[in-house]
C-alpha cells in the first residue's frame, strides 16, 4: 500500500506535516454543484443575508445570530478589511460589484478548476452557465435539472391543449407526446459535450421515497394534469406524486438506454422549509440505486443532516457517491468537521466529492473553498496525529475530495495541476492584516510550534536598502500571542533609510513608528537550533507602506496577475567560504588552502573532508527548512561554490533565497569560515553572481518581456549591480563565472556571454545580478519592466546573438540591434535610473525616491575607501 501511495501522491511515505497541508490549500477544487451568479442588475433582488442559510421569508431576520452567519461575517471583514459588522462588510461589498464586479468575481473563485452549473435554479435573472468560464482555469460545463425540462414540455403542451380544446379541434394524445418529449431531451443532454450530468430535486417536490415505476399510474397523473388546465390554472411547478417520480425513473431508463454513465444528482437533506425533511433522507433512495444499478446516483448536500445514512449507501452501492456540499458555509465550523468525519466512517475517500452549491452571489463560492480547506487542516492533521492515517494516505483523501474522484465520475478527462500559491483568499492584494484579528496564516506558527517544540525564538526579518537583512528575534509563545491579536512590531520609521553602518541617509528622521508585519507563508527553520525565521513587510498606520522592498515586489506580482500572467523564479546561489587570518596586524579574508586549485565543477574541490562536511551540513539545514535545491557544485574561484534553487512563485523565491543564504552563513560559521556573496572577492579570480531564472504562464508573449527588459536594462541595473565593487565584474569574453559576461545589452540563445540567456520556451537566465542587490527590488524591477513590455506589446529590436558580442564587428552588432554597452559603473547605472520613468513608475515614487538617496549616500561612504579595505569591509558584511 506504500508504494502504490507514493506513485499516486508523488510523496513519500514518510512525508512531512507541511506537505499535507500545502496539498490541502493549492489542489484545484471541480465543484460539481452549483448555480449561476446574478446578473449586476438583479443583485438588490435577493437578500445577500441568504449566502449561509436555507431560511427564507420572516425566519431570515434571526440568521445573524446563527454560528454560520458569524463565522462568514468575520471572514468577508479580513479579506474585505473592514469592521466585523454585517453592515459595514455589506456595504464594502457593494463597493467592490460597483468598482469591477468581474474582478471580484474572479477573486472569490480562486483555487477552483471548474464549476458544473446546475442552470435550472434562475434563468433571465444570472448569467449562462458558460459566462463562468473567465473565472475558471478549465471551462464550466451544464448539469440539467430534469424538473425544469419537463415543466416547460408540459406547459407547452398543455397550452396547446387548451388552444385545441377552445377551437373544439381534435386533440392529439397529449400524455404520449409528453413523455416522448421528455425522451427525446434527455437523449440530447446524454448526447451534449457540454453538459456533465442530471440532476433531479424531487427531494422538494415528492419526497426521495420513489415508488417503483410499475406502481406509478401515469394516465391518472396526466389526467389531473389535464383538468387542472381546464380551470385556467397555468403550470409553474411540477409536484404530482405519479409525474415527478415518473419523470426520474425515465431519466434513469434513458441514461441506461443508451448506456450513458453520466451522473445523475439528488438534493438531498439541507433545503429551505419546502421539504418535508422526514423524506429527505437518502435512505428513502435504497430502492431507486437497486433499481439502475448501471446510473451512478450523486446524494448531494452531505444528506444533512443524514450523512452517516449517506455514507453507508456510498460504501455498499457501487453506483452511489456522496457529495459534502452546501454545508459549507452553511453550517458552523464544527458541525463542517463533524461532517467529514461521519463522511468518513464509512464512505471510500474515492466515492467522495465536494461543491460550493454556490448560487447568486459570488461570496457563496469563497466563504465554501475557505472553509473547506480550514476543515479538511483540521480534521486531517488530527488524524495524521492520531496515527489514523499516514501523511500521503490523508493527501489521497483530500484530493480524490476536492478533484480526483470527480474527475472521473464526470469523465472531465482533467489532471492534477497543484495550484501554484496557496489561493484560498484571506486577504485583498495588498491588504493589511485586520486589526481586529489574528495575522494571516498565524496557522503556520501554531504547526511549527506543535511539530517543532524545541524552537524558541522566532526571528522577524526585513531586507533594507543596502540589501542588509536586518531582524528582530521575539520569544516563540510571545510572536503566536502579539500575532494572535493581529498586532505587529513597532520599528523606527528610520529603517528604511539606514547605510550598513547606521548612519541615516540625507532627509531620513527617526521620528515615528512602522509596524512589521510577518508573512507566515516564508516561516521556515533556522539553521541555528531552536530558531525559526520569517520575512516580514512593513505598514504605516495599518496600511502597505509603499518603501517596504517586499511590497514593491508584491505590487508588481499582483499587477501581474491582474492581466492574467504569473511568473516562475529561480535563484542561483553563488558563495565564496573563506577563512580569517592575520594579515599585518589586521585579520584578513583568505581562501582555504585545500581550493587554491579548484576549477569550474572540478572533483577536486570536492575531495577535502572539512569542505565536504561544510557543504553537506548545508544541504541538510536547507532540507529541514523546506528549502529546495536542485543541485550544488565547485564554482571557478578558490572556495567558490553554486547552490541552484527550485523555482517558485516570485515572492516565495525571494523569501527562500534569504532564508538560504542566511542558513549558508550561519553553517559556515559553525566550521569557523566566512560564507560571502561579494562579486569580487580576489582580484585576479573569478567572480561571483546571483542569476536569475524566469519563465512566465501563457508563455506566448515571452519577447515581448524580453523587449521590455532589455530596453530598460541600463536602469535596472542600479538594482541588480547596486555597488561599486559590482562592477569589479564587468569585463568581455571572460563567461559565466569570472565576470558580467560581457558588456553589451544583448540576448542569446544559451549565450553565456550576453547578460540575458534565452533557455527555451518563455524561460530566460538574467544574469547581471549579484549578492550586493535587494532581491525584492531588483525582480520587482525586472519582472516589472518585462511585464511593460508586454502590456505595451514591446517589439523585440535585438536579434538573437549566437557569439561573443565583443568579437562581432560593429556592422555585426548593429545588425542584431546591439548599440549600446551597460554602465561601468555605479554612479552611471544610477544616472540612468534617475533618468527613468517605467522604473519610477514600477516602485512608486516613494521607493523609486528612497533608494536614490540612500544609494548616493552609500557611494559617497563606499568611495572614500581603499578598494582591499572595502573588499574586507564588504566581506564582513555580505
Amino acid at each position: 500500500m506504500g508504494f502504490e501511495l507514493e506513485a499516486m501522491t508523488g510523496i513519500k511515505q514518510d512525508g512531512s506535516m507541511q506537505q499535507l497541508l500545502d496539498c490541502i490549500q493549492t489542489t484545484p477544487v471541480i465543484d460539481h454543484h452549483a448555480h449561476n451568479i446574478l446578473l449586476p442588475s438583479e443583485q438588490e433582488s435577493h437578500p445577500l443575508l441568504s449566502i449561509t442559510t436555507e431560511a427564507n421569508g420572516e425566519a431570515l431576520q434571526h440568521t445573524p445570530s446563527t454560528l454560520a452567519h458569524m463565522r462568514a461575517v468575520r471572514q468577508l471583514a479580513d479579506i474585505l478589511e473592514c469592521e466585523p459588522t454585517w453592515n459595514t462588510v455589506q456595504s464594502h461589498l457593494q463597493k467592490k460589484r460597483r468598482e469591477d464586479s468581474d474582478s471580484w468575481a474572479k477573486l472569490c473563485f480562486r483555487g477552483i478548476e471548474t464549476v458544473l452549473i446546475d442552470d435550472g435554479l434562475d434563468t433571465n435573472t444570472v448569467y449562462p452557465y458558460n459566462w463562468h468560464d473567465r473565472l475558471t482555469r478549465s471551462p464550466c460545463k451544464r448539469i440539467v435539472r430534469i424538473e425544469k425540462i419537463a415543466e416547460a414540455i408540459m406547459t407547452r403542451w398543455v397550452e396547446f391543449f387548451q388552444a385545441r380544446r377552445e377551437q373544439d379541434r381534435p386533440i392529439f394524445n397529449v400524455r404520449e407526446s409528453i413523455l416522448e418529449e421528455f425522451s427525446l431531451q434527455i437523449e440530447k443532454a446524454i448526447g451534449d459535450p457540454e453538459v456533465a450530468g442530471f440532476k433531479s430535486v424531487i427531494c422538494y417536490r415528492t419526497g426521495l421515497a420513489i415508488p417503483h415505476f410499475d406502481q406509478l399510474d401515469f394516465e391518472r397523473g396526466m389526467d389531473a394534469l389535464l383538468d387542472d388546465s381546464e380551470t385556467g390554472r397555468k403550470l409553474i411547478r411540477l409536484e404530482d406524486d405519479v409525474l415527478n417520480p415518473g419523470f426520474v425513473h425515465i431519466t434513469a431508463q434513458t441514461l441506461v438506454r443508451c448506456g450513458s454513465r453520466k451522473p445523475f444528482q439528488f438534493h438531498t437533506g439541507l433545503g429551505d422549509n419546502d421539504i418535508r425533511l422526514r423524506f429527505s433522507s437518502p435512505s428513502h433512495l435504497q430502492s431507486f440505486i437497486e433499481a439502475y444499478p448501471s446510473v451512478p446516483v450523486v446524494l448531494l448536500h452531505a444528506s444533512y443532516p443524514f450523512t452517516t445514512e449517506a455514507g453507508y449507501l456510498a460504501s455498499t452501492y457501487p453506483n452511489v457517491y456522496l457529495d459534502i456540499g452546501e454545508v459549507f458555509p452553511m453550517v458552523s465550523q464544527e458541525g463542517q468537521e463533524i461532517v467529514i468525519r461521519q463522511a468518513l466512517e464509512l464512505c471510500p475517500s474515492q466515492k467522495l466529492t465536494w461543491s460550493t452549491d454556490g448560487h447568486w452571489f459570488p461570496e457563496t463560492y469563497l466563504l465554501a473553498v475557505k472553509q473547506i480547506r480550514q476543515a479538511l487542516e483540521k480534521v486531517m492533521r488530527e488524524y495524521v496525529i492520531s496515527r489514523i492515517l499516514t501523511v500521503p494516505e490523508a493527501i489521497m483523501a483530500v484530493q480524490d475530495l476536492l478533484f480526483c474522484t470527480s474527475s472521473r465520475l464526470y469523465d472531465l478527462k482533467l489532471d492534477l495541476k497543484p495550484l501554484k500559491e496557496v489561493t484560498t483568499m484571506n486577504k485583498l492584494p495588498g491588504s493589511h492584516p485586520s486589526r481586529s484579528t489574528s495575522i494571516e496564516g498565524i496557522e503556520a506558527l501554531e504547526r511549527m510550534m506543535s511539530e517543532e517544540p524545541t524552537v524558541k525564538y522566532l526571528r522577524l526579518q526585513w531586507v533594507d536598502y543596502t540589501a542588509t537583512v536586518r531582524v528582530r528575534i521575539i520569544p516563540i509563545r510571545q510572536a503566536l500571542d502579539l500575532f494572535s491579536q493581529g498586532k505587529g512590531v513597532s520599528v523606527t520609521k528610520a529603517v528604511l533609510g539606514l547605510l550598513q553602518t547606521d548612519a541615516m541617509a540625507a532627509g531620513v528622521r527617526s521620528v515615528g513608528q512602522y509596524q512589521l508585519y510577518p508573512t507566515f507563508s516564508s516561516l521556515c527553520l533556522g539553521a541555528r537550533p531552536g530558531y525559526a525565521m520569517v520575512q516580514c513587510e512593513f505598514r504605516d498606520d495599518g496600511n502597505p507602506l509603499p518603501t517596504c522592498p517586499r511590497t514593491c515586489l508584491r505590487t508588481t506580482v499582483e499587477r501581474a496577475r491582474d492581466h492574467g500572467i504569473e511568473f516562475l523564479v529561480g535563484f542561483e546561489i553563488e558563495v565564496v567560504f573563506l577563512y580569517s587570518g592575520p594579515e599585518g596586524t589586521e585579520l584578513a579574508y583568505k581562501a582555504p588552502r585545500v581550493t587554491t586549485a579548484q576549477s569550474w565543477s572540478s572533483a577536486r574541490a570536492l575531495q577535502d573532508n572539512q569542505m565536504m562536511n561544510l557543504l553537506e551540513s548545508i544541504m541538510s539545514n536547507l532540507e529541514r527548512a523546506g528549502i529546495g535545491i536542485q543541485q550544488f557544485h565547485p564554482e571557478t574561484a578558490p572556495g567558490q561554490y553554486e547552490f541552484v534553487m527550485d523555482p517558485m512563485e516570485p515572492l516565495a523565491a525571494v523569501d527562500s533565497l534569504i532564508c538560504a543564504r542566511d542558513i549558508i552563513a550561519t553553517v559556515a560559521s559553525k566550521f569557523n569560515m566566512r560564507a560571502t556573496l561579494v562579486p569580487k572577492v580576489f582580484p585576479s579570480a573569478a567572480g561571483s553572481g546571483e542569476h536569475v531564472h524566469v519563465s512566465m504562464t501563457p508563455p506566448e508573449k515571452h519577447q515581448h518581456f524580453l523587449a521590455g527588459l532589455l530596453k530598460h536594462l541600463n536602469g535596472i541595473l542600479a538594482l541588480t549591480y547596486p555597488n561599486a565593487a559590482s562592477y569589479e565584474r564587468v569585463s568581455d569574453s571572460t563567461w559565466s563565472g569570472a565576470a558580467l559576461l560581457g558588456t553589451w545589452i544583448a540576448w542569446g540563445t544559451q549565450n553565456r556571454e550576453t547578460p540575458i540567456r534565452y533557455i527555451s520556451g518563455s524561460r530566460y537566465e538574467i544574469k547581471c545580478v549579484d549578492g550586493f542587490a535587494n532581491p525584492f527590488l531588483a525582480l520587482g524591477a525586472i519582472l516589472g519592466s518585462g511585464l511593460r513590455g508586454i502590456l505595451d506589446t514591446e517589439p523585440l529590436k535585438h536579434g538573437d546573438c549566437l557569439d561573443d558580442p565583443a568579437y562581432l564587428t560593429t556592422d555585426d552588432r548593429r545588425a542584431l540591434g546591439i548599440t549600446s554597452q551597460m554602465p561601468r559603473s555605479i554612479a552611471e547605472a544610477l544616472r540612468y535610473f534617475r533618468d527613468s520613468a517605467t522604473l519610477r513608475d514600477i516602485l512608486g515614487d516613494a521607493a523609486f525616491e528612497n533608494y536614490l538617496v540612500v544609494k548616493e549616500a552609500e557611494v559617497e561612504m563606499l568611495d572614500e575607501m581603499e578598494m582591499e579595505e572595502r573588499r574586507q569591509w564588504l566581506i564582513e558584511r555580505y
